[in-house]
Protein backbone atom coordinates (compact mmCIF):
# COMPACT_ATOMS: atom_id res chain seq x y z
CA UNK A 1 0.00 0.00 0.00
CA UNK A 2 3.17 2.15 0.83
CA UNK A 3 4.68 2.05 -2.39
CA UNK A 4 1.35 2.39 -4.03
CA UNK A 5 0.89 5.45 -2.39
CA UNK A 6 4.53 7.07 -3.28
CA UNK A 7 4.00 5.77 -6.55
CA UNK A 8 0.38 7.84 -7.22
CA UNK A 9 2.24 10.96 -5.12
CA UNK A 10 5.23 10.50 -7.91
CA UNK A 11 2.76 10.39 -10.84
CA UNK A 12 0.64 13.05 -9.67
CA UNK A 13 4.32 14.87 -9.25
CA UNK A 14 4.95 14.92 -12.49
CA UNK A 15 1.48 15.75 -13.94
CA UNK A 16 1.55 19.19 -12.03
CA UNK A 17 5.27 19.50 -13.09
CA UNK A 18 4.35 19.31 -16.76
CA UNK A 19 0.88 21.71 -16.46
CA UNK A 20 3.59 24.00 -14.88
CA UNK A 21 6.18 23.51 -17.35
CA UNK A 22 3.22 24.28 -20.22
CA UNK A 23 1.74 27.46 -18.42
CA UNK A 24 5.03 28.77 -17.90
CA UNK A 25 6.04 28.98 -21.48
CA UNK A 26 5.94 32.60 -22.58
CA UNK A 27 5.24 32.75 -26.46
CA UNK A 28 6.49 35.93 -27.99
CA UNK A 29 3.98 37.79 -30.78
CA UNK A 30 4.09 35.89 -33.84
CA UNK A 31 3.13 37.47 -37.37
CA UNK A 32 2.62 35.07 -40.19
CA UNK A 33 2.98 35.60 -43.36
CA UNK A 34 1.43 33.48 -45.88
CA UNK A 35 3.57 31.70 -48.59
CA UNK A 36 1.15 28.78 -50.05
CA UNK A 37 -2.01 28.67 -49.53
CA UNK A 38 -4.69 25.45 -50.26
CA UNK A 39 -8.43 25.58 -51.10
CA UNK A 40 -10.07 24.35 -47.90
CA UNK A 41 -13.98 24.27 -46.55
CA UNK A 42 -15.03 25.89 -43.58
CA UNK A 43 -14.01 25.05 -40.44
CA UNK A 44 -15.99 22.40 -38.23
CA UNK A 45 -16.33 21.85 -34.77
CA UNK A 46 -16.48 18.50 -33.68
CA UNK A 47 -17.40 19.64 -29.93
CA UNK A 48 -17.33 16.56 -27.19
CA UNK A 49 -16.76 14.08 -29.18
CA UNK A 50 -13.40 11.58 -30.08
CA UNK A 51 -14.21 12.34 -34.09
CA UNK A 52 -11.06 14.28 -35.31
CA UNK A 53 -10.21 11.30 -37.68
CA UNK A 54 -13.37 11.89 -39.41
CA UNK A 55 -13.47 15.81 -39.67
CA UNK A 56 -9.90 15.96 -40.41
CA UNK A 57 -10.16 13.48 -43.30
CA UNK A 58 -13.52 14.25 -44.57
CA UNK A 59 -12.51 17.70 -45.00
CA UNK A 60 -9.16 17.06 -46.88
CA UNK A 61 -11.42 14.70 -48.78
CA UNK A 62 -13.31 17.87 -49.53
CA UNK A 63 -10.42 19.93 -50.09
CA UNK A 64 -9.55 16.82 -52.67
CA UNK A 65 -13.04 16.90 -54.64
CA UNK A 66 -12.65 21.20 -54.81
CA UNK A 67 -8.61 20.06 -56.67
CA UNK A 68 -10.07 17.11 -58.94
CA UNK A 69 -12.87 18.74 -60.18
CA UNK A 70 -11.80 22.38 -60.20
CA UNK A 71 -14.02 24.39 -58.04
CA UNK A 72 -13.32 27.96 -58.22
CA UNK A 73 -16.32 29.57 -56.18
CA UNK A 74 -16.11 28.92 -52.74
CA UNK A 75 -19.66 28.80 -52.55
CA UNK A 76 -19.91 25.95 -54.46
CA UNK A 77 -17.31 23.71 -52.29
CA UNK A 78 -18.86 20.81 -51.01
CA UNK A 79 -19.54 19.90 -47.85
CA UNK A 80 -20.40 16.06 -47.01
CA UNK A 81 -21.46 14.36 -43.47
CA UNK A 82 -18.87 13.43 -40.91
CA UNK A 83 -21.31 11.17 -39.26
CA UNK A 84 -22.31 8.49 -42.11
CA UNK A 85 -18.62 7.60 -42.00
CA UNK A 86 -18.49 8.13 -38.50
CA UNK A 87 -21.94 5.70 -38.49
CA UNK A 88 -20.81 2.90 -40.59
CA UNK A 89 -17.25 2.85 -39.20
CA UNK A 90 -18.58 2.42 -35.55
CA UNK A 91 -20.88 -0.60 -37.03
CA UNK A 92 -18.21 -1.75 -38.93
CA UNK A 93 -15.84 -1.88 -35.96
CA UNK A 94 -18.58 -3.65 -33.53
CA UNK A 95 -18.43 -6.67 -36.31
CA UNK A 96 -14.72 -7.46 -35.46
CA UNK A 97 -14.79 -6.40 -32.30
CA UNK A 98 -17.18 -9.40 -31.59
CA UNK A 99 -15.43 -11.95 -34.04
CA UNK A 100 -12.30 -11.04 -31.91
CA UNK A 101 -14.27 -11.55 -28.52
CA UNK A 102 -13.30 -8.21 -27.62
CA UNK A 103 -9.95 -8.11 -28.24
CA UNK A 104 -9.97 -4.78 -30.19
CA UNK A 105 -10.19 -1.43 -29.22
CA UNK A 106 -13.49 -0.01 -28.74
CA UNK A 107 -13.86 3.85 -28.70
CA UNK A 108 -14.53 7.00 -30.59
CA UNK A 109 -11.26 7.02 -32.00
CA UNK A 110 -9.79 6.18 -35.40
CA UNK A 111 -7.93 7.23 -37.72
CA UNK A 112 -8.30 8.80 -41.23
CA UNK A 113 -7.65 5.51 -43.45
CA UNK A 114 -10.80 4.62 -42.11
CA UNK A 115 -12.68 7.19 -43.88
CA UNK A 116 -11.42 6.17 -47.28
CA UNK A 117 -12.47 2.73 -46.01
CA UNK A 118 -16.13 3.87 -45.49
CA UNK A 119 -16.38 6.00 -48.87
CA UNK A 120 -15.02 2.59 -50.99
CA UNK A 121 -17.18 0.34 -49.23
CA UNK A 122 -20.59 2.86 -49.01
CA UNK A 123 -19.77 6.11 -50.44
CA UNK A 124 -20.37 9.90 -49.25
CA UNK A 125 -23.59 11.34 -48.20
CA UNK A 126 -23.66 15.36 -47.98
CA UNK A 127 -23.87 17.14 -44.74
CA UNK A 128 -27.89 18.11 -45.19
CA UNK A 129 -28.50 14.52 -46.23
CA UNK A 130 -27.27 13.13 -42.23
CA UNK A 131 -26.23 15.46 -40.00
CA UNK A 132 -25.93 13.15 -36.84
CA UNK A 133 -27.25 15.81 -34.65
CA UNK A 134 -30.42 13.37 -33.82
CA UNK A 135 -29.90 13.76 -30.09
CA UNK A 136 -31.14 17.20 -28.87
CA UNK A 137 -27.43 18.89 -29.22
CA UNK A 138 -26.52 21.17 -31.77
CA UNK A 139 -23.07 20.44 -31.37
CA UNK A 140 -21.65 16.81 -31.47
CA UNK A 141 -22.06 15.35 -27.22
CA UNK A 142 -21.31 11.40 -27.76
CA UNK A 143 -20.49 10.35 -23.94
CA UNK A 144 -23.39 8.95 -23.70
CA UNK A 145 -23.46 7.43 -27.37
CA UNK A 146 -20.41 5.76 -26.61
CA UNK A 147 -20.89 4.20 -23.31
CA UNK A 148 -23.81 2.33 -24.47
CA UNK A 149 -22.23 1.31 -27.48
CA UNK A 150 -19.12 -0.43 -25.73
CA UNK A 151 -21.57 -1.44 -22.57
CA UNK A 152 -23.59 -3.36 -25.64
CA UNK A 153 -20.87 -5.37 -27.60
CA UNK A 154 -19.19 -6.02 -24.76
CA UNK A 155 -22.48 -7.61 -23.50
CA UNK A 156 -22.82 -9.82 -26.86
CA UNK A 157 -18.77 -10.83 -26.44
CA UNK A 158 -19.93 -12.48 -23.14
CA UNK A 159 -22.23 -14.29 -24.63
CA UNK A 160 -24.52 -15.60 -22.07
CA UNK A 161 -26.62 -17.50 -24.92
CA UNK A 162 -23.61 -19.95 -25.67
CA UNK A 163 -24.45 -18.42 -28.99
CA UNK A 164 -24.89 -15.37 -30.71
CA UNK A 165 -28.69 -14.33 -31.66
CA UNK A 166 -29.76 -13.47 -35.07
CA UNK A 167 -30.91 -10.09 -33.02
CA UNK A 168 -27.29 -8.53 -31.61
CA UNK A 169 -26.58 -6.32 -34.65
CA UNK A 170 -30.03 -5.31 -35.39
CA UNK A 171 -30.30 -4.11 -32.19
CA UNK A 172 -26.73 -2.48 -32.18
CA UNK A 173 -27.87 -0.41 -35.39
CA UNK A 174 -30.92 0.79 -33.90
CA UNK A 175 -29.00 2.37 -31.31
CA UNK A 176 -26.73 4.78 -33.73
CA UNK A 177 -30.08 5.07 -36.13
CA UNK A 178 -31.77 6.33 -33.21
CA UNK A 179 -28.21 8.87 -31.95
CA UNK A 180 -27.18 9.71 -35.48
CA UNK A 181 -29.84 9.03 -37.75
CA UNK A 182 -30.42 6.59 -40.47
CA UNK A 183 -28.18 6.20 -44.00
CA UNK A 184 -29.82 7.89 -46.28
CA UNK A 185 -30.61 5.89 -49.57
CA UNK A 186 -30.95 8.95 -51.81
CA UNK A 187 -31.25 12.24 -52.25
CA UNK A 188 -31.10 15.11 -54.13
CA UNK A 189 -28.16 17.34 -54.92
CA UNK A 190 -29.06 20.24 -57.96
CA UNK A 191 -31.70 18.76 -58.86
CA UNK A 192 -29.87 14.91 -59.37
CA UNK A 193 -31.18 12.36 -57.21
CA UNK A 194 -28.15 10.62 -56.10
CA UNK A 195 -27.13 6.87 -53.64
CA UNK A 196 -24.31 7.29 -51.51
CA UNK A 197 -22.17 4.97 -53.85
CA UNK A 198 -23.66 7.31 -56.91
CA UNK A 199 -22.56 10.59 -55.38
CA UNK A 200 -19.23 9.67 -54.77
CA UNK A 201 -18.79 8.71 -58.35
CA UNK A 202 -20.33 11.47 -59.93
CA UNK A 203 -17.63 13.76 -57.75
CA UNK A 204 -15.00 11.34 -59.09
CA UNK A 205 -13.19 10.83 -55.94
CA UNK A 206 -11.74 7.72 -55.74
CA UNK A 207 -10.54 6.30 -52.49
CA UNK A 208 -7.82 3.88 -54.21
CA UNK A 209 -5.86 6.73 -55.37
CA UNK A 210 -4.36 7.75 -51.59
CA UNK A 211 -1.63 6.68 -49.69
CA UNK A 212 -0.78 7.46 -46.27
CA UNK A 213 3.09 7.54 -45.12
CA UNK A 214 4.70 6.88 -42.23
CA UNK A 215 8.09 7.53 -40.66
CA UNK A 216 9.71 4.45 -38.01
CA UNK A 217 12.10 2.37 -38.04
CA UNK A 218 11.01 -0.91 -36.62
CA UNK A 219 9.95 -1.84 -40.21
CA UNK A 220 12.16 -1.48 -43.33
CA UNK A 221 11.66 1.86 -45.11
CA UNK A 222 9.84 1.40 -48.29
CA UNK A 223 7.55 -1.02 -47.15
CA UNK A 224 4.18 -1.19 -46.02
CA UNK A 225 3.01 -2.13 -43.09
CA UNK A 226 0.04 -2.21 -40.33
CA UNK A 227 0.75 0.92 -38.47
CA UNK A 228 0.75 -0.52 -34.41
CA UNK A 229 -1.72 2.52 -33.07
CA UNK A 230 -4.84 1.06 -31.12
CA UNK A 231 -7.05 3.57 -33.63
CA UNK A 232 -5.70 1.55 -36.35
CA UNK A 233 -8.52 -1.02 -35.27
CA UNK A 234 -9.10 -2.13 -39.75
CA UNK A 235 -5.34 -2.68 -39.68
CA UNK A 236 -4.51 -0.54 -42.61
CA UNK A 237 -0.81 -0.74 -44.43
CA UNK A 238 1.26 2.70 -44.19
CA UNK A 239 3.67 3.05 -46.33
CA UNK A 240 7.60 3.96 -44.32
CA UNK A 241 9.88 6.46 -45.63
CA UNK A 242 12.70 8.26 -44.21
CA UNK A 243 11.99 11.19 -42.20
CA UNK A 244 13.49 13.62 -44.58
CA UNK A 245 12.20 12.45 -47.70
CA UNK A 246 8.42 12.20 -45.55
CA UNK A 247 8.76 16.10 -45.25
CA UNK A 248 10.11 16.42 -48.55
CA UNK A 249 6.71 14.24 -50.10
CA UNK A 250 4.96 16.91 -47.64
CA UNK A 251 6.46 19.97 -49.41
CA UNK A 252 6.12 18.81 -52.56
CA UNK A 253 2.26 18.26 -52.23
CA UNK A 254 1.36 21.39 -50.75
CA UNK A 255 3.41 23.37 -53.10
CA UNK A 256 1.63 21.42 -56.22
CA UNK A 257 -1.66 22.77 -54.93
CA UNK A 258 -2.96 19.51 -52.49
CA UNK A 259 -3.97 19.51 -49.19
CA UNK A 260 -3.21 16.82 -46.11
CA UNK A 261 -4.73 14.73 -44.09
CA UNK A 262 -2.47 14.83 -40.91
CA UNK A 263 -2.27 12.35 -37.75
CA UNK A 264 0.14 13.94 -35.03
CA UNK A 265 1.20 13.76 -31.27
CA UNK A 266 -0.13 17.03 -29.26
CA UNK A 267 0.83 16.34 -26.29
CA UNK A 268 3.96 18.60 -26.04
CA UNK A 269 3.66 21.96 -24.05
CA UNK A 270 3.91 23.45 -27.37
CA UNK A 271 0.68 22.86 -29.06
CA UNK A 272 -1.37 25.62 -27.37
CA UNK A 273 -4.71 26.08 -28.01
CA UNK A 274 -4.16 29.62 -29.30
CA UNK A 275 -3.41 28.42 -32.70
CA UNK A 276 0.00 27.42 -32.30
CA UNK A 277 2.11 24.27 -32.62
CA UNK A 278 5.95 24.45 -31.80
CA UNK A 279 8.25 21.85 -30.62
CA UNK A 280 9.74 23.54 -27.35
CA UNK A 281 13.07 22.72 -26.11
CA UNK A 282 11.53 23.45 -22.50
CA UNK A 283 15.34 23.44 -21.32
CA UNK A 284 16.35 26.39 -23.57
CA UNK A 285 13.08 28.43 -21.95
CA UNK A 286 12.83 30.44 -18.90
CA UNK A 287 12.09 28.02 -16.36
CA UNK A 288 13.20 29.98 -13.28
CA UNK A 289 11.06 28.99 -10.13
CA UNK A 290 9.07 26.32 -11.98
CA UNK A 291 8.80 22.83 -11.84
CA UNK A 292 11.11 21.83 -14.01
CA UNK A 293 13.92 23.49 -12.36
CA UNK A 294 12.58 21.38 -9.70
CA UNK A 295 12.96 18.54 -11.90
CA UNK A 296 15.88 19.20 -14.41
CA UNK A 297 17.81 21.24 -11.84
CA UNK A 298 20.19 24.45 -12.43
CA UNK A 299 23.36 24.61 -15.02
CA UNK A 300 26.30 25.07 -13.00
CA UNK A 301 26.72 29.14 -14.86
CA UNK A 302 23.44 30.25 -13.01
CA UNK A 303 23.98 33.53 -14.70
CA UNK A 304 24.65 32.38 -18.25
CA UNK A 305 21.53 30.17 -18.42
CA UNK A 306 19.37 32.94 -17.00
CA UNK A 307 20.69 35.34 -19.63
CA UNK A 308 20.15 32.22 -22.43
CA UNK A 309 17.03 31.62 -21.19
CA UNK A 310 15.65 35.22 -21.12
CA UNK A 311 16.62 35.56 -24.43
CA UNK A 312 14.87 32.88 -25.75
CA UNK A 313 12.17 33.95 -24.18
CA UNK A 314 11.94 37.39 -24.96
CA UNK A 315 8.72 38.97 -26.58
CA UNK A 316 11.47 39.98 -29.66
CA UNK A 317 13.21 36.75 -30.47
CA UNK A 318 11.22 32.93 -31.54
CA UNK A 319 10.72 29.99 -28.79
CA UNK A 320 13.97 27.69 -28.88
CA UNK A 321 13.02 24.89 -30.58
CA UNK A 322 14.30 20.67 -30.14
CA UNK A 323 15.80 19.33 -33.05
CA UNK A 324 14.29 15.84 -34.08
CA UNK A 325 15.82 13.04 -35.70
CA UNK A 326 15.13 9.60 -36.74
CA UNK A 327 16.07 8.21 -33.69
CA UNK A 328 14.53 10.50 -31.40
CA UNK A 329 10.76 9.99 -33.29
CA UNK A 330 11.65 6.39 -33.08
CA UNK A 331 12.57 6.79 -29.18
CA UNK A 332 9.48 8.29 -28.72
CA UNK A 333 7.07 6.21 -30.43
CA UNK A 334 8.42 3.13 -28.19
CA UNK A 335 8.38 4.40 -24.89
CA UNK A 336 4.83 6.06 -25.91
CA UNK A 337 5.25 9.97 -25.69
CA UNK A 338 4.97 10.38 -29.36
CA UNK A 339 1.27 8.69 -29.14
CA UNK A 340 -2.02 9.05 -32.32
CA UNK A 341 -3.47 12.04 -30.42
CA UNK A 342 -5.40 14.12 -33.20
CA UNK A 343 -6.16 14.37 -36.67
CA UNK A 344 -6.15 17.77 -38.53
CA UNK A 345 -5.75 19.33 -42.05
CA UNK A 346 -2.30 20.94 -43.64
CA UNK A 347 -3.04 23.13 -46.18
CA UNK A 348 -0.22 25.60 -46.51
CA UNK A 349 3.10 27.03 -45.87
CA UNK A 350 3.87 30.02 -43.25
CA UNK A 351 6.72 31.86 -42.02
CA UNK A 352 6.98 34.05 -39.03
CA UNK A 353 8.53 37.21 -38.45
CA UNK A 354 11.83 35.45 -37.52
CA UNK A 355 11.81 33.33 -41.08
CA UNK A 356 10.85 30.39 -39.47
CA UNK A 357 8.76 27.80 -41.21
CA UNK A 358 5.71 26.97 -40.46
CA UNK A 359 2.48 24.38 -42.08
CA UNK A 360 -0.72 25.95 -42.11
CA UNK A 361 -3.12 23.39 -40.14
CA UNK A 362 -7.17 23.18 -40.39
CA UNK A 363 -8.41 21.93 -36.70
CA UNK A 364 -11.90 20.73 -35.64
CA UNK A 365 -12.63 22.97 -32.72
CA UNK A 366 -14.73 25.22 -34.15
CA UNK A 367 -13.72 28.97 -34.02
CA UNK A 368 -11.46 28.38 -31.18
CA UNK A 369 -7.86 29.99 -30.85
CA UNK A 370 -6.43 33.70 -32.18
CA UNK A 371 -6.45 32.36 -35.84
CA UNK A 372 -10.46 31.12 -35.71
CA UNK A 373 -9.63 27.49 -36.23
CA UNK A 374 -6.44 26.94 -37.63
CA UNK A 375 -3.19 26.51 -36.35
CA UNK A 376 0.28 27.32 -37.20
CA UNK A 377 2.68 24.39 -37.28
CA UNK A 378 6.14 24.55 -36.74
CA UNK A 379 8.80 22.48 -39.14
CA UNK A 380 10.25 21.21 -36.61
CA UNK A 381 7.05 19.88 -34.67
CA UNK A 382 5.58 18.20 -38.25
CA UNK A 383 8.50 16.54 -38.63
CA UNK A 384 8.93 15.63 -34.39
CA UNK A 385 5.22 14.47 -34.03
CA UNK A 386 3.65 13.32 -37.09
CA UNK A 387 2.31 9.89 -37.01
CA UNK A 388 1.38 9.75 -40.60
CA UNK A 389 0.05 12.23 -43.58
CA UNK A 390 -2.44 10.88 -46.25
CA UNK A 391 -2.26 12.15 -50.12
CA UNK A 392 -3.16 11.87 -53.38
CA UNK A 393 -0.69 9.40 -55.03
CA UNK A 394 -0.19 11.75 -58.11
CA UNK A 395 1.03 14.17 -54.94
CA UNK A 396 4.51 11.93 -54.82
CA UNK A 397 7.55 13.43 -56.86
CA UNK A 398 8.07 11.75 -59.73
CA UNK A 399 11.53 10.75 -59.37
CA UNK A 400 10.09 9.12 -55.91
CA UNK A 401 7.50 6.54 -57.49
CA UNK A 402 10.50 6.08 -60.18
CA UNK A 403 12.76 4.93 -57.28
CA UNK A 404 9.89 3.10 -55.05
CA UNK A 405 7.03 1.92 -57.69
CA UNK A 406 6.18 -0.33 -54.79
CA UNK A 407 4.34 2.73 -53.46
CA UNK A 408 1.57 2.62 -56.38
CA UNK A 409 0.45 -1.12 -55.38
Amino acid sequence: MKKTVVLLATILAFGLSAQAQKANIEFPEYKFTTIKENPITTVKNQHRSGTCWAYSTIGFVESEVIRINNITDPALYPDFSEFFVVSHSYSDRADKFVMLDGNLTFSAGSQGEDVLDVIRLYGLVPQEAMTGMNYGSELPVQGELDAVLRAYVEAVVKNPNKTLTTAWKRGYQAILDEYLGEYPQSFVVDGIEYTPESYRDALNFNPDDYVTLTSFTHHPFYTYFPFEVADNWRWDQFYNVPIDEFMSILDYALENGYTIAWGSDVSEPGFTRDGLAILVDVKATNTSGSDQERWVGKSEDKTSKKNASKKANSKTNPIVEQQPTQESRQEGFMNKTITDDHGMQIYGIATDQWGGKYYMVKNSWGDAGKYKGIWYASEAFVKGQSLDICIHKSALPKEFVEQHPNVLR
